[in-house]
């Protein structure tokens, strides 16, 4: 047992004749004494709704140990376990203890509190066990409490000594387990650091973007808070840049920067639409300046004389009760709708269509006077590989003129124009521009989600790859700075994101120090080459803000508000592994070690990996962030194997036409080097876990292997030919991943990679998760191999998450979710299925 963890014999376990054992709580927090007051009744005859000194146990409303007093103490139980307050004088005090619980495994019981005042008992805000002055002696209170290794439980005592009271006031408190968890380990004390859970991936106040002024004077900054499953608050506040001052911590968090200078603007809603309103900045000062606008959300041409916003126009429908379906989007529902581009001028108040026809269209860029706009018109031809085929339009603003710069290409993505609007730097997939940017070594076809960066020019339509021979995935929009003619861009690398400023003449990219492990996304001014802002995370953090200065390459910190969520929080330590696999290529990861990881012990492992084909992040996030796990006392493997973006498109292009067989390769071999580089691993103690295509792969991985113990799929494809024709997106996913194959032209690539044509190979333990609303993986793709393995009388649960799509959204639901993969862990990585028993029964 690890002594910084649990306490020993002294501070812990206590064994009572004939009641199961019972856990007294050893350490708190104590307040200093609160003297109460009782109120002067208007009668001192009136005996209905008279005064109760219970009523004085209302008196503090719930805390956290992070909301303590710096003149807090310390408090430890004498040798019985008890805790003696001194006596009140004159008027009633109330005093709080504060303190942690946690159990190591899942445990259900009771807290107990024997005092001879009045207490009232909180877990996580909640109260359970109240002790009134009526009680008998000995008295005590009890309510019955469950503890998850999920979470650390937040516990508050509030005790009232009386002036009247016959002896000095005392408490103790103690958790007492039911018959079948006498054998749970627990830990308590308000010193002892939470651990990282799910509540946290969702829970908290984090920066949700940044925004620069165009002349880079000042900078927005946005936050959203989280508090439970229906209450989310946003703000956000306005400060100089150069100097940090705060002009306002209260600024609507929908304000947006006018095309030029510092100016904001906002909308109202008004019974005839939407007020437009300007607000100047340093001063604040506002004013109208349209009225009647029938939208709230758009873009403002870089003139300033133009809103541009989407009509959203509802398709045609089929009448009576059956429907023809036209196209294989068509089961979609809004595929018939459609987006028109609109303009609004603020001068005229004339309101004109820009765009109209059977084509969907969004806008990618303006040129910075104002005068052309670029837009991409998009159509689907099912009988033609990629199935999708876009334009790419510039649209004269003063004529409507349009020009088609790009026609029928499937591998673009967007566009941007160049400070003068001479060249645009387009994203797409390798295979853009005739697959000019393709770089993908032996293989034919390259990965198409592996972002990358072409420079168009306009005059002799050149088209210049200029991301082929760089490995990082383009992600996100990019910028093309007007000060230094430098293009900027997001870059997935491997497990990080990051910041890269690429030269239009050269064709030099260097990398940006961010400071931060993952960018989710960045600002610029448009007028000011000095400032740009970012947020992010990584394995220990998220929703912090920086801010770069360009000149001279230092980082200054807006803000990192989730610290006040996470600064008591123990994370377990992140360490690089990475292997070189039988072919010579070196395959990435991480591992995450359990806080009070002991190398001398044997820690049961559980293994990631990605699902699509982007790369499992440095991020705390998500569910499925390696703390979570690492908290519960497993050691993490967190592997990028072959076919994920960012490793260059030799790389990812492995993803192509393979449906998991070279990935599965590389998994199997890195679990197994892990297991042998690393002593403190129980090999017969390896679990796996993914979602999606994660999900698929964890269930193909139990057709090759017997190296896990247990296995988890949420949302995984078990039979891609199903997945290909049902899914909303299953046939133009496969466009991508089985690219120019289809179930008749590649019979064998759609079946034998799978689980479900291969089920009776698969003798792990497996779990399936699926929302019963899923539209990108349906539910049949568990339906299909949960009834083949219970034919074949294996160890199967398929567990529905009720009116959830492909990812579980619902905060509440999201809770039993996370525990319930927490515990099929526990059953078959730790042995103990109780936990699982109590979700599910036995």
């Amino acid at each position: 047992m690890n002594k910084n963890l649990f306490p020993t014999l002294a501070a812990g376990l206590i064994l009572c004749s004939g009641m199961a054992s019972a856990y007294t709580l050893t350490k708190f927090k104590s307040s200093p004494a609160v003297r109460l007051n009782t109120p002067v009744l208007p009668d001192s005859l009136q005996k209905e709704n008279a005064f109760s000194a219970e009523q004085l146990l209302g008196a503090r409303t719930p805390l956290t140990l992070r909301d303590e007093m710096a003149d807090w103490t310390t408090v430890v139980p004498d040798t019985s376990g008890r805790v003696i307050l001194p006596k009140a004088v004159g008027k009633p005090e109330l005093r709080t203890y504060t303190t942690r619980l946690r159990a190591t495994e899942f445990a259900k019981g009771k807290l107990v509190l024997k005092s001879t005042s009045m207490g009232d008992v909180f877990v996580n805000g909640v109260s359970v066990a109240k002790k009134s002055i009526a009680d008998s002696i000995p008295a005590e209170a009890s309510g019955a409490v469950t503890l998850n290794p999920e979470a650390d439980y937040e516990i508050q005592l509030n005790i009232v000594s009386m002036p009247d009271d016959k002896s000095a006031p005392d408490f103790r408190l103690e958790f007492v387990p039911d018959k079948d968890f006498e054998d749970v380990e627990l830990a308590d004390g308000p010193d002892i650091g939470r651990r990282f859970s799910t509540r946290l991936t969702m829970t908290g106040e984090r920066v949700s973007g940044t925004s620069i002024s165009p002349d880079g004077k000042y900078l927005i900054t946005r936050y959203y808070e989280t508090f439970s499953a229906t209450e989310t608050s946003y703000r956000a506040t306005l400060q100089e840049t150069a100097t940090g001052k705060m002009i306002t911590e209260d600024l609507s968090s929908s304000a947006n920067w006018m095309p030029k200078g510092s100016t904001l603007y906002y909308t109202v809603k008004k019974p005839a639409g939407y007020d437009v309103v300007t607000m100047e900045v340093p001063t604040l000062k506002s004013r109208v300046i349209a009225r009647g606008v029938p939208v709230n959300r758009f873009s403002i041409t870089p003139d300033g004389k133009s809103l541009i916003y989407y009509k959203e126009v509802e398709g045609t429908k089929d009448q009576g009760p059956l429907k023809r379906v036209k196209s294989p989007d068509d089961r979609i529902p809004g595929d018939r709708d459609r987006s028109y581009v609109m303009r609004y001028d603020l001068d005229t108040h004339v309101t004109t269509i820009l765009t109209y026809g059977g084509a969907t269209t969004y806008i990618c860029d303006f040129s910075r006077d104002g005068s052309k706009m670029l837009y991409i018109a998009s159509t689907m031809r099912p009988a033609e590989y990629p199935l999708y085929f876009k334009d790419l339009i510039e649209m004269n603003l003063n004529t409507l003129a349009t020009d088609t710069i790009i026609r029928n290409d499937g591998f673009i993505n967007d566009a941007i124009y160049s400070p003068d609007a001479k060249q645009l730097f387009i994203t797409g997939s390798p295979q853009a521009f005739g697959g000019i940017g393709a770089n993908a070594g032996k293989h034919e076809i390259p990965n198409d989600f592996d972002g990358q960066g072409f420079i168009y020019t306009l005059a002799d339509k050149k088209v210049n790859p200029v991301t082929r021979d760089f490995d990082p995935a383009l992600s996100g929009t990019p910028v093309w700075n007007t000060v230094d003619g430098a293009i900027y861009f997001r870059g997935e690398t491997g497990f990080f994101n990051k910041l890269y400023r690429l030269d239009p003449k050269s064709g030099k990219i260097s990398a940006l120090d961010t400071g931060i492990e993952y960018v989710f996304g960045f600002s610029m001014g448009d007028d000011e080459g000095t400032w740009l802002s970012y947020h992010g995370g990584g394995f220990t953090d998220t929703g912090v803000a920086y801010l770069l200065n360009l000149k001279n390459n230092k980082n200054r910190l807006i803000d990192d508000p989730m610290q006040t969520e996470l600064r008591d929080v123990v994370f377990g330590k992140m360490e690089p592994w990475k292997f070189t696999a039988s072919d010579g290529t070196e395959i990435d990861g991480y591992m995450c070690l359990p806080p009070g990881f002991d190398s001398s012990k044997k820690y049961p492992l559980i293994v990631y990996y990605y699902g699509g084909t982007s790369p499992s992040s440095a991020a705390i996030h998500h569910p499925y962030s390696p703390q979570v796990f690492a908290s519960r006392d497993y050691v993490v493997y967190v592997i990028n194997p072959s076919g994920t973006t960012g490793y260059g498109q030799e790389f990812s292009a492995r993803h192509v036409n393979a449906w998991g067989k070279r990935t599965a390769e590389d998994i199997i071999e890195g679990v197994k080097k892990f297991c042998d580089d690393h002593s403190f691993v129980d090999k017969k103690k390896v679990g796996c876990l993914g979602a999606s295509y994660g999900g698929f792969m964890t269930q193909y991985l139990q057709t090759l292997t017997d190296i896990f113990a247990a296995a988890v799929s949420h949302a995984g494809i078990s039979n891609v030919t199903s997945y290909w024709g049902e899914g909303f997106w299953g046939y133009s996913y496969n466009a991508i991943a089985a690219a120019k194959s289809y179930p008749w032209s590649n019979p064998e690539l759609f079946t034998r990679q799978g689980s479900l044509f291969n089920a009776d190979k698969i003798h792990t333990p497996l779990l399936l998760l699926h929302g019963t609303e899923d539209t990108n993986v349906p539910i049949g793709e568990s339906i299909q191999i949960f009834n083949a393995l219970r034919l074949l009388g294996r160890d199967v649960e398929f567990i529905t998450v009720d009116g959830q799509n492909h990812v579980i959204t619902d905060f509440d639901k999201k809770l039993i979710w996370q525990d319930t993969i927490m515990a099929w862990f526990a059953k078959y990585l730790k042995g103990d299925s109780r936990w699982w028993n109590e979700l599910y029964g036995k």
